[in-house]
């Protein structure tokens, strides 16, 4: 896809006016010239036109809000002076992996007074005796070259990084914000409602194993309660039975009188 055409699908039914940041990375640029960029573009606050065949920056439009500038991976060997004049408030400029072989082509950045951070990893300039310390001397104003300060220390995240990755750290803050900048309780509501639920799970635990203990102390008591109300009536029947061999007993035994009388009768 030609660059004009990827920066009219960029713009996505936005003016130029309303785009604060444009990425048109891999697309082509028909004759090595910036295409499709224009003035109109006051807004545009980062810019990233990585791998697009780039020889030269003639064509770049003024750009006066442009800070944060990517162009690796092209074609460039000299004209650095145009991001002077047409990008003058830049802070982060990516250079690496184009064709700069010269300190005097990086001389040119020298009135980008707000350049913090140049990046010409993979240049041939690299290659030079003392180039970290003849970049630093030719440019004050930056204080990190290829990532790194004059004391080797790393840049941190914020001077390396894009405009869009500013962005994108700014909306995941928001998100887990909340819509009002509140941090969001649902989950410690859901982490109470869980151990409240365990609770009443617990507790219904209990109680079943209670009511079981229960119901079994129960019918062992009324199995208990059975044997002893049938050992009772046995004991009961065994003393109806010597009862009633005493009566049938005292019925069988008559007393002399009665003979005596019954003789009587006869004569």
């Amino acid at each position: 896809m030609d660059m004009k055409k990827r920066i009219s699908l960029e713009l996505r039914n936005r003016t130029p006016l309303e785009v604060t940041e444009l990425v048109v990375d891999n697309c082509r640029s028909s004759d090595g010239e910036v295409e499709g960029l224009t003035d109109d573009f006051k807004a545009l606050e980062f810019l990233s036109m990585v791998n697009v065949g780039l020889s030269s920056l003639a064509k770049l439009p003024t750009l006066s809000k442009l800070r944060k500038l990517e162009l690796s991976d092209n074609s460039i060997s000299s004209g650095l002076e145009a991001l002077s004049e047409k990008c003058p408030n830049l802070t982060y400029l990516n250079l690496s992996g184009n064709k700069i072989q010269d300190l005097s082509t990086v001389e040119a950045l020298h009135s980008l007074k707000n350049l913090k951070s140049l990046d010409l990893f993979n240049c041939d300039i690299t290659s030079l005796e003392e180039y970290r310390e003849s970049v630093f001397e030719l440019l004050p104003q930056i204080s990190y070259l290829d990532g790194f300060d004059q004391e080797d220390s790393e840049a941190p995240d914020s001077e390396e990084g894009g405009e869009a990755e500013d962005h994108e750290e700014e909306e995941e803050e928001g998100a887990s914000a909340g819509p009002t900048g509140v941090f969001d309780d649902d989950d410690d509501d859901d982490d109470d409602e869980e151990e409240e639920e365990d609770d009443e799970e617990d507790e219904d635990g209990g109680v079943e194993e209670v009511g079981l203990s229960y119901l079994m102390k129960e019918e062992i008591q009324d199995e208990e309660d059975d044997d002893d109300y049938v050992e009772e009536e046995e004991e009961e029947e065994e003393v109806d039975d010597d009862d009633e061999e005493g009566v049938q007993g005292e019925k069988r035994k008559r007393d002399p009188e009665d003979e005596g009388d019954d003789d009587d009768e006869d004569d």
